[in-house]
């Protein structure tokens, strides 16, 4: 190795800078040794380092084996300028001295600044990214130093109950990760009190498990025979056969129900407003209430080239045209991988039906489940590519514009791949099938599949905790053991050399070279899975009331997770500033509006709710004043449609067919002509009434509570009002002690 190699080149008169080299490198910079055999490949690095260096850094390299380290440390003279242009908390405030620029620059703002020159533009029109595509360089990171104290209080499993050391995290990771880690927490703290009123709810219906009247109903039902389901299973089935299956229905599908749906609703809007509550504390505390981000992005600009031009603001409806056509195709193929899904099931049903007699229903939609869990892993990384070019199509004029535009886009992918199979079998499924002896048949061959005979709110149950626990558990686990295991295979092939190496900076370079790469989007997957389970927890709710218990299990487990995984198997985030989560809060609202329209249409049109209120004042005993019987009794001989077997096309070919006259169905038709009785016009009326009403109340209760608990604390504004205050005193004080000389 050169000696030149081994020393630190100062890149301009550096002073007190020079002893500062060995305390911390900003970025080191990895490329191959293969490189250094390749003439242009040489002069391409010392081209890009010498022009860092009319910027204002100096770098150290390093060989070993494999790899040829650069480490790079910028002037403080950069981060003094970066102050100046912002008036920075962590510099000079207005009229102060500027002997006073000399204080310590926080090691997050010297990373951040350091990452945006390198990834900028330099005078050849490269930049870092097309370097390392031609393979000039591997890679580039900020090092791991000083994380030990938050591996001990926070980067361990056993600390999952503990409070997190948000202060400590924005210090090392920059505000960006904390105020993730923020939410991720006050999200925590807030599903408790939502997972014991669902769990109350659910386990309600346990207390009434037996004491249903419906249930019994439904269990003494011995000489009420249901029609066959489907082409498979050609029997009438008793209905007392579904006693178990109607006792099940009633945990998740009873009159707490609604009031849950609605607690919902008021939920997911406290949680919001006290965030931005906690948010408005935590950004007055860290002194970034006045912090732009539009003007942060100039001030890098400015720093890495002093003739920086303006991008303006630019709009195009061709170009917006495009992109609206394109997301609409997108979002019609979601759909349609949800009627593949309709395909596959009636598809299998006919399949399971040659071995599985009795429980087709039953593994049609399980099977049916895991499909869709198959297809939105699929879907995940193609709606991203997707989301990419559209939004590098649209040309955003920042970063944090891009990422904006980004985030609007695959959410909105994401959220038809993953609700594309609750929504039909919500209000589809079982609805467009006709009636026993008139079905319609997909491609004339075979039957549409049809809800449980205990109805879609099973089934509905079903896929929703199938997802969703895939989702909580098989993603964590995959989450935490890829990187592990990558992390200990990246290891392995350097345990024969790298320990040789005598030289302790090597040593720390290689070590943080061996950890898994992080990307932009490292921070970014963490938020969109945070959403994707959000709306699990909150839009179907009514049909899965035991959602934000397991979202709570799983978001203890998360924080950790995340946590290891950024501190002891990943490289070191490139910690970005930030005054709020950003596009992620109008997610969130977005989310929350979602779930008021679709569990107010799941109480009236997927559960048997509104049939069971109809009957109860309208056709059952207890409109009679004096009446002493249960108000549902009778319910399901009048839920009940007849159908005469006779008026089957080939009823010998069913089992018990001749024992048999007719057979009742879940469907309001008459007996004589099987069309929509009056029952099934006057409960659709009062079914819509119902989400108009429904709606309207919660929402009245969202905006409500969203103006009763205000989004920033008094003494937040009067905090921030008193330091505009102080601020125009000083400087009139100031500007007439300058009139005065």
């Amino acid at each position: 190795m050169r000696d030149e190699d081994r020393l630190q080149i100062p890149l301009m008169d550096m002073g007190a800078c020079e002893a500062e080299a060995s305390e911390q490198w900003d970025f080191v910079l990895v490329a191959d040794r293969q490189t250094q055999k390749s003439l242009k490949q040489v002069q391409r690095q010392d081209q890009f380092l010498w022009q860092l260096r009319s910027k204002g850094f100096y770098f150290k390299k390093i060989e070993d084996q494999k790899q040829v380290f650069f480490g790079i440390r910028a002037d403080n003279r950069i981060f003094d300028l970066y102050r100046t242009l912002l008036m920075e908390s962590d510099g000079p405030g207005p009229g102060v001295e500027p002997a006073r620029l000399t204080t310590t620059i926080p090691v997050t703002t010297r990373i951040r600044i350091v990452n945006f020159i390198l990834n900028s533009k330099m005078e050849t029109g490269d930049t870092f990214e097309d370097l390392v595509k031609d393979g000039v360089f591997e890679t580039k990171f900020p090092l791991h130093k000083g994380e030990e104290h938050l591996k001990k209080r926070w980067a361990q499993w056993r600390n999952m109950v503990q409070e997190q050391p948000i202060d400590e995290i924005r210090n090392y990771f920059g505000e960006k990760v904390a105020l993730y880690f923020a939410w991720l927490g006050w999200y925590t703290y807030m599903l408790v009190p939502a997972a014991l009123v669902g769990l109350i709810v659910f386990l309600s219906g346990f207390a009434l498990f037996n004491a249903s009247q419906i249930s019994k109903e439904i269990c003494e039902a011995n000489n009420i025979f249901m029609c066959p389901v489907g082409d498979h299973g050609r029997r009438y089935h008793r209905l007392s056969e579904l006693c178990t299956f109607a006792k099940l229905t009633h945990l998740f599908d009873n009159e707490g129900t609604v009031l849950f749906a609605i607690f919902m609703a008021l939920w997911a809007t406290v949680f919001l407003e006290i965030w931005k509550r906690q948010r408005a504390r935590v950004v007055l505390h860290w002194d970034l209430y006045g912090w732009d981000e539009d003007q942060e992005e100039m001030a890098l600009g400015l720093i890495n080239c002093p003739d920086y031009k303006l991008r303006p603001y630019q709009h195009s409806y061709l170009r917006s045209t495009v992109i609206l056509v394109l997301s609409l195709f997108m979002i019609c193929l979601m759909i349609g991988m949800a009627h593949v899904l309709v395909v596959y099931r009636v598809l299998a049903a006919a399949l399971f039906s040659s071995f599985l007699e009795q429980q087709v229903t039953t593994a049609v939609v399980v099977t049916g489940a895991l499909v869709h869990y198959v297809i939105i892993v699929i879907m995940t990384k193609v709606n991203k590519w997707v989301a990419l070019k559209l939004c590098d199509f649209e040309k955003p004029r920042t970063f944090s514009e891009r990422e904006s535009k980004f985030t609007v886009k695959f959410f909105t992918l994401q959220f038809f791949a993953h609700f594309s199979s609750l929504i039909y079998i919500a209000f589809i499924l079982g609805r467009i099938n006709g009636h026993p002896g008139k079905s319609t048949r997909l491609a004339g061959l075979w039957k549409l599949e049809e809800c449980h005979l205990s109805g879609c709110m099973m089934d509905l149950f079903v896929q929703m905790a199938i997802i969703m626990g895939l989702k909580q558990t098989l993603s964590n686990c995959v989450e935490y053991l890829k990187p592990w295991l990558a992390y200990k295979c990246r290891l392995m092939p350097a345990c024969g050399y790298g320990h040789k190496s005598q030289d302790p900076e090597l040593r720390e370079w290689r070590q943080n070279y061996l950890m898994n790469p992080v990307t932009t989007f490292s921070l970014f997957d963490e938020f969109m899975e945070m959403m994707i389970q959000y709306g699990f927890t909150t839009i179907f709710v009514a049909a899965f009331p035991l959602a934000p218990l397991l979202a709570l299990f799983s978001n203890l487990v998360e924080i950790r997770l995340d946590a290891i995984k950024m501190v002891r198997l990943q490289r070191r985030l490139v910690p970005r500033k930030a005054k709020d989560i950003g596009i992620w809060l109008q997610v969130l609202e977005t989310i929350g509006v979602l779930a008021v329209i679709a569990n107010g249409m799941v109480i009236a049109f997927t559960s048997e709710f509104i049939p069971r209120v109809v009957y109860k004042y309208r056709y059952g005993p207890c409109r009679q004043p004096n009446s002493t019987d249960d108000c549902l009794k009778g319910y399901i001989n009048h839920s009940l449609s007849v159908f005469y077997t006779k008026d089957f096309q080939d009823p010998v070919t069913i089992e018990g067919s001749e024992n048999v006259t007719e057979c009742r169905y879940r469907d309001y038709r008459n007996a004589h002509d099987y069309n929509f009785s009056e029952q099934f016009w006057f409960i659709l009326a009062i079914r819509l009434a119902f989400v108009i009403l429904f709606e309207h109340v919660a929402l009245c209760i969202k905006l409500i509570a969203a103006w009763f608990v205000p989004d920033v604390p008094q003494s937040v504004k009067n905090n921030v009002l008193d330091k505009k205050y102080r601020i125009l005193r000083d400087k009139m004080c100031f500007s007439s002690k300058s009139t005065d000389v």
